[in-house]
């Protein structure tokens, strides 16, 4: 994965309000930290960032160059997003050389399709690796193509460019196939999800009925003092 150039200022201002200050101006809050060094917090172009990691991904590299002088390398370690306006909130930043090995987290994607009548379970859509700061791969992928029911793809499925490494163990699973079920399956299991419906509806009427007697109790109570 190539490297992102991307410029950034030194942050003065901490806590809430000044997040927020530094957010408003169209930047995003970050911290860089890592090789033993004191962490130093800085501002980051919040547009050229996110597009940055719609691009490359999380574990995308970043060439920082601070208006201070610092030059450093990167790797994103946590991504705090805002859930509803999707924007991104704060960024822990490792420090990396090159050459140096690092473990992070990589999406792992099935190409192809397995067999007809059958269900995909992807049970880990990351695999934890061992790679070069430098060569990080944006993705790791495993062809499903054919497969049948019962078929499990573990992590040392998963081919690995060179130099990378499994951070997990080879038999961790990666996705499973089984077999659709049938029409007759699902109509046996109607009934069963219906009845389990009406005890449930049964079970909160109760209970608000319960909680409505212990409200009306000490209303009366205080009545009759």
């Amino acid at each position: 994965m190539s490297e992102v150039k991307i410029s950034a200022e030194p942050r003065t201002e901490f806590g809430k309000g000044g997040a927020r200050r530094t957010r408003r101006a169209g930047k995003v809050p970050a911290v860089l930290y890592g090789h033993g060094e004191k962490p130093k917090h800085i501002a980051l172009p919040a547009l050229e960032f996110a597009a940055a990691i719609r691009k490359g991904g999380a574990n995308q590299l970043f060439a920082i160059e601070v208006s201070d002088g610092t030059q450093v390398l990167a790797l994103p370690k946590a991504i705090q997003r805002d859930p509803i306006k999707d924007t991104f909130e704060h960024i822990d930043l490792l420090l990396v050389r090159r050459g140096e090995k690092v473990t992070v987290d990589v999406p792992v994607q099935l190409t192809g399709d397995a067999a007809k009548d059958t269900l995909i379970v992807h049970d880990h859509d990351t695999l934890s690796v061992n790679a070069d700061a430098t060569k990080v791969p944006d993705h790791l992928e495993v062809s499903i193509e054919g497969a049948e029911a019962g078929t499990q793809v573990t992590a040392g499925d998963v081919e690995l460019p060179k130099g990378v490494e499994l951070a997990v163990e080879a038999d961790t699973l990666v996705a499973s196939i089984t077999a659709a079920p049938t029409a007759e399956q699902l109509e046996a299991t109607l009934p069963e999800a219906e009845e389990a419906a009406e005890e449930e509806t049964a079970a909160e009427g109760e209970q608000a009925a319960e909680t409505a007697e212990g409200e009306q109790a000490p209303a009366e109570a205080r009545a009759e003092a």
